[in-house]
């Protein structure tokens, strides 16, 4: 007696019939799960480049008579508006496109913001070119959370980077 399998041509990539019963095939699996992942990382940078920009925002109008004494006099507050308006940037392209770019784009500005925080929190650089004296030993809240914002967004862009391309919705 031979058994038939009724395998429904539409859905032939991502189920097939095994003795009778539909089986989701296991690649389907994978690119589900990658879509996910995905979306997961992509959540997690752009939810991490917005409390970055919304603390650097709040903090620049306090660090306005903080400048350079070398022409051109660049203020601290200026580097925080600087800082929130390319997370801001880099955010809104990891939402809207799917490039590598974007991942590549955000992950640099969160862990240069990253790398700055810690760098002037711990070591006192002075003033350097047009940028002012940042040294700020103290850890207030906002400072905290500026950190752990950029360090979740930096890891997740970068595993954005690593993540192998999943095709689109439409099979594309």
């Amino acid at each position: 007696m031979t058994r038939r399998h009724n395998v429904n041509p539409e859905s032939s990539s991502t189920r097939r019939a095994v003795h009778g019963l539909t089986v989701k095939h296991p690649t389907a699996w994978r690119v589900t799960g990658s879509r996910t992942i995905h979306r997961l990382l992509v959540l997690l940078v752009v939810v991490g480049l917005g409390a970055d920009a919304y603390v650097h925002w709040n903090l620049a109008p306090g660090f306005d008579t903080l400048s350079s004494t070398a022409s051109p006099h660049i203020s601290q507050g200026e580097l925080f508006r600087l800082e929130a308006g390319l997370a801001v940037i880099a955010g809104l392209l990891v939402i809207l496109t799917r490039h590598r770019f974007a991942a590549m784009l955000a992950f640099l500005i969160a862990a240069g913001g990253l790398g700055a925080v810690l760098l002037y929190g711990y070591v006192d650089v002075g003033a350097f070119g047009p940028l002012p004296d940042m040294y700020d030993p103290i850890w207030y809240p906002e400072k905290t959370i500026s950190v752990i914002a950029e360090a979740v967004s930096a890891v997740a862009a970068i595993c954005l980077l690593l993540l192998p391309h999943v095709a689109s919705e439409s099979g594309g």
